[in-house]
């Protein structure tokens, strides 16, 4: 999979790139990445990228002609162009699934009061938000919308099983997690993970996920009660 950001603030997102499990990821050529730097396809020597919004508002917008321009440079037959906005669909693990399933993604990282709106019509296939709140740009819902959709890729996770059972993936919470040592500030680890009873083990999980999802997220746990069956529904 080829990935390519088109940012203002190229070294922050190279150096996500260069971290953890992407940094695997790529020396292992699972996936590509290209940090594009937006202000290189500026027209003038200060390299200006944004201008005043036309009926006036607070704010700047970035200006069509250097974010058109960079966009042209690495679009591909096949890219698919993601433009990470407060407006956009509200981003979670099905949409990083489907993310998945594309081997070209672009993202546009927007900053100030966001892009001018022709670039969205021309060039944008996905507009993408990761929540209900402000960030001061789009390069960290970038970075979380891609470490997010590169799990689901084959070998960038050591065990592809757990993915499988991560929260969001059956409308379920994952349950409480517990190292050693067992007894920690008077606080014990729940004695059935300590048993060696792995059915009593995979029982205390279950519950624990039930109950957790429903008083956390009720809102998902509302989507796991029409998919019951077998000893879920007991």
């Amino acid at each position: 999979m080829k990935l390519k950001v088109l940012t203002i603030f190229p070294d922050f997102v190279k150096s996500f790139f260069d971290t953890s499990l992407i940094k695997r990821a790529i020396e292992r050529e699972i996936i590509k990445s290209e940090v594009i730097d937006i202000r290189d396809f500026a027209f003038d020597k200060h390299r200006v990228v944004d201008d005043r919004p036309f009926g006036g508002g607070e704010g700047m917008v970035l200006k069509p002609e250097p974010v058109s321009r960079a966009l042209e440079s690495v679009m591909e037959e096949h890219s698919v162009v993601v433009y990470l906005t407060p407006r956009g669909e509200v981003f979670n693990s099905d949409m990083a699934k489907e993310l998945a399933n594309f081997k070209d993604l672009i993202f546009i990282c927007g900053r100030y009061e966001g892009m001018d709106e022709r670039v969205v019509e021309k060039y944008v296939d996905r507009e993408i938000s990761i929540g209900d709140f402000i960030l001061n740009g789009g390069e960290v819902a970038a970075m979380a919308v891609i470490e997010s959709t590169v799990r689901f890729l084959p070998g960038v996770v050591g065990k592809e099983d757990s993915v499988k059972n991560e929260s969001f993936e059956h409308f379920l919470l994952e349950p409480p997690v517990y190292t050693r040592p067992a007894v920690f500030m008077g606080m014990e680890v729940p004695a059935v993970l300590r048993s060696g009873n792995h059915k009593e083990i995979e029982k205390w999980k279950l519950e624990r996920s039930i109950s957790d999802t429903m008083k956390r997220r009720p809102d998902l746990f509302e989507k796991y009660l029409k998919f019951l069956e077998g000893e879920e529904k007991k």
